[in-house]
């Protein structure tokens, strides 16, 4: 298969069939990596240290007796190895990020700057409050701008991510309930909601009872105000849902769920689309989680550090999490940690989430990035994020199928389907490896689970549209291919990646959690 690039180079896909195999296993300056054990030997080290002169040990009985089991590296080696795999990460700071309900946003690096700005990334969180008052301040104000933009009168600051929102947010909603004597058993959890939610509510101790989505991708409203009752503690939904749809029938359900005495927990993960331009609490939510990451640009992933603020209604703010922030009458901030100081507000809090108050260098991020934007520039945010993902998906019609494209425009992601591909013997996984071969990080594949083969792609505000038009091309190529057929190249793909095509199910099911090595190296 012959095209042409951005640049009008010509391209051919019949190259990736001809390619012998390197002696060294590297690709071209794609270094093949090995495991550091695999590279250094346990009977050497990197650097040469005397021996210790003690008289006695402060260890005890706890000094080890043989040597370390780890190995021996030189720092050039050291260096070599680290810099290699980070070359194997694929980063937005690389190219387009197309996975859908993540929002890989671009992260300023004026943001950066600022969280690295002396008295916000030296302090500690034991630190006296006297030494902290700025610091305390950055979490009020930035704990103002998200419930002005939200409508909600609270917030909890100290969740590490969105999970753990939800978390919060439940936790709340049973504390709630128990306060009135209620405790209540069932959660309702529609069909186009985030797989984390109905986890969420069963951790709680929660049954979850599905509600079906329409044949639009939106929530069944008849179908939920059938299963309200006694026994429903709330309702947790997704909006807009992971089908990329706003749920438009959001204050009818809200209401719904309210006179049946429950309570209603968005999810927060999608603010993105909608920052600047709709506030949660004019809908009748109670509480939603905010993820700085996806919304606010702070960094996405490897772990952490995440954040999940939780904003909540008046309805659940006095069950709000401890510790939370406030200006005292001599105009000093506090920290408030204690049950029995948590009157107002929060006096009937559920207890803490965590050790501390959250994650300051996420919160200086967060904060210089609204404060960068503005109310207007947020608007706008969700404005252009909605509109790349609509010209994506307008751009792909007819080309790839997409189930919804019926039901409006869609908000900041384009949900595709793997109809298109039918009778080809080829898969939405097939798909995405042969995606890596042309430089892209796959989108989220097969979620939501109400569409088959579902590819869902959020290009996020930050793309050009020259960018857009580059990666639409590509997946145009792309299925233009599996229509002609040329299924060796999409099952052995991808050919150009340091590792070729791997089992992840086996990776996923029988992961390798201990090093195997010979004894006699």
């Amino acid at each position: 298969m012959s095209g042409m690039n951005r640049q009008g180079r010509e391209t051919r896909g019949d190259a990736l069939a001809e390619a012998p195999e390197t002696i060294s296993g590297n690709r071209a300056l794609q270094l093949n990596e090995p495991l550091s054990f695999e590279i250094g030997s346990r009977t050497r080290t990197g650097v040469d240290l005397p021996e210790a002169e003690l008289e006695t040990s402060r260890l005890g009985g706890l000094a080890r007796t043989e040597p370390m089991d780890v190995p021996g590296l030189s720092e050039p080696e050291t260096m070599r190895h680290f810099t290699r795999l980070s070359r194997m990460n694929y980063a937005i700071d690389m190219g387009l990020f197309p996975l859908g309900s993540c929002t890989m946003k671009h992260n300023p690096r004026l943001n950066e700057k600022a969280a690295r700005m002396k008295g916000f990334a030296d302090i500690h969180p034991l630190q006296p409050q006297g030494t902290v008052q700025g610091a305390l301040q950055l979490i009020v104000e930035l704990a103002d701008w998200l419930k002005a933009l939200t409508g909600m009168p609270e917030v909890a600051m100290s969740p590490k991510a969105g999970a753990h929102g939800e978390l919060c947010g439940m936790l709340a909603i049973r504390a709630a309930h128990e306060a009135n004597g209620d405790p209540r058993k069932t959660v309702l959890v529609p069909e186009s909601a985030h797989g984390t939610n109905p986890a969420t509510a069963a951790f709680c101790g929660y049954d979850v009872d599905s509600i079906p989505a329409t044949a639009e991708g939106r929530v069944d409203l008849e179908a939920l105000k059938g299963k309200l009752g006694p026994h429903v503690a709330g309702i947790m939904i997704t909006n807009p849902n992971t089908c990329g749809l706003f749920e438009r029938d959001m204050i009818e359900i809200c209401k719904a769920v309210h006179e049946a005495g429950g309570y209603v927990y968005c999810d927060g993960a999608n603010f993105n689309a909608i920052v600047g331009k709709v506030r949660p609490g004019d809908l009748g939510i109670d509480a939603m989680h905010i993820n700085l990451h996806k919304t606010f640009s702070t960094p996405h992933g490897g772990g952490g550090p995440g954040s999940g603020p939780v904003v909540f209604s008046s309805r659940l703010a006095p069950y709000a999490p401890l510790p939370f922030v406030r200006k005292a009458s001599d105009g000093q901030y506090e920290l408030i940690e204690e049950e029995q100081a948590a009157s107002g507000s929060h006096g009937e809090s559920f207890g803490r989430m965590v050790a501390f108050h959250g994650q300051m260098g996420m919160f200086v991020r967060a904060l210089a990035y609204i404060k960068s934007h503005g109310a207007d520039g947020l608007k706008q945010v969700a404005e252009d994020a909605v509109l790349n993902a609509n010209y994506i998906l307008r751009q792909l019609e007819g080309v790839l199928t997409a189930p919804f494209a019926g039901s409006g425009p869609c908000m900041h992601e384009a949900l595709f389907s793997d109809a298109w591909m039918k009778g080809s013997g080829l898969s939405t996984l097939d798909v995405a490896k042969a995606m890596i071969d042309e430089g892209y990080h796959p989108m989220t594949m097969y979620f939501p689970l109400v569409v088959d083969g579902a590819m869902l792609v959020e290009p996020t505000e930050t793309e050009s549209k020259a960018d857009l038009d580059q990666f639409i091309h590509v997946l145009r190529g792309l299925a233009a291919a599996v229509k002609d057929g040329e299924t060796e190249r999409f099952k052995g793909a991808p050919f150009y990646a340091p590792l070729r095509r791997l089992d992840e199910t086996q990776a996923a099911r029988k992961p390798r959690l201990t090093r195997m090595h010979d004894e006699a190296a």
